[in-house]
């Protein structure tokens, strides 16, 4: 069981369509068929989505994805339109909205992995494989692989998992070049990305991104390089062979694993809300992430 402890009630605006309730956003579509992206505070955990908000999470992932659209714009072509608030809509999505080109989505998870850790370290550990793709032997957790890998997994709905799948699946399910396309958008994003991450003493382990379609044009959307859609660990912690440190909600997983918590992740009830510590403290790490990565401070 898993899936949202409570799912919110979507607010109603004059002039938009509620279309879809995610994890962390609302999605609507206005009177021009453009779609409208609002990034809640919400945060996720274990496929539930929890009870507890972690403030200013919402803006500070959509101005974190637009600050690197800007940096990938000679890579390909964004989904934003417009930051503007639609007209009647409520004083507080100012900064967390996104007003988007409606896109023929790829059904395919775009991931790249410079590292090795979470669900490739799973299966490497099984088969010395990740998504099909052999690797060397003597590799551990947070290990540098020898060069960014593309591991495309299918989407899943919330509450369940996306499941890895092989180059050769999405080839199947996309058409070649399709897939050819998708795997070399993800692998000079991921390398610019890596590079710029580096600079600023970060080490980007993985990534995910959503493309779709304009007519013949590959476009990214969603949100792109977040600490929700990408593992960021600071550089002058990093250790191969245990878990790192890392710019994201850890303290949220740690913490419901916790005698503390008194949460059992095998049971069918949903997570307790999260106490103002570890709520402050994720907070924290979001705001430190977007101020290294864009110089920025956060206000």
């Amino acid at each position: 069981m898993s899936g949202f402890v409570e799912k919110p009630e979507p607010l109603e605006v004059p002039g938009l369509v509620h279309l879809h309730t995610g994890k962390v956003r609302e999605l609507y579509q206005n009177e021009a068929g453009d779609l409208v992206m609002v990034a809640s505070d919400r945060t996720s955990a274990f496929d539930w989505v929890l009870p507890t908000e972690i403030p200013d999470k919402g803006r500070i992932l959509t101005q974190l994805s637009l600050w690197w659209f800007d940096q990938l714009a000679d890579l390909v072509p964004n989904h934003v339109l417009s930051t503007e608030l639609p007209a009647g809509a409520p004083a507080d999505w100012q900064g967390r909205t996104l007003v988007c080109k409606s896109l023929k989505m790829a059904p395919v998870e775009c991931v790249a992995r410079g590292y090795l850790t979470g669900s490739g370290l799973a299966e490497y550990r099984e088969s010395r494989t990740v998504c099909g793709l052999a690797l060397p032997e003597g590799l551990v957790d947070g290990s540098e692989l020898p060069a960014p890998i593309f591991t495309p997994a299918t989407k899943a709905a919330v509450g369940e998992h996306d499941e890895n799948v092989s180059y050769e699946e999405v080839a199947r399910q996309v058409g070649a070049e399709t897939a050819a396309q998708l795997r070399q958008a993800t692998l000079a994003i991921y390398g610019r990305a890596r590079d710029i991450a580096r600079d600023r003493g970060i080490l980007l382990a993985d990534t995910k991104f959503e493309f779709g379609y304009e007519g013949e044009t590959l476009v990214i959307a969603d949100e792109v390089l977040t600490p929700d859609s990408s593992r960021f660990w600071p550089a002058d912690q990093w250790q191969p062979g245990r878990a790192q440190a890392s710019f994201d909600k850890q303290f949220v997983r740690d913490w419901l694993t916790s005698a503390e918590s008194g949460w059992d992740r095998a049971g069918e009830q949903p997570p307790p809300p999260l106490p103002p510590n570890i709520v402050d403290a994720t907070r924290a790490k979001y705001v430190e992430a977007y101020e290294r990565l864009t110089g920025v401070t956060w206000a």
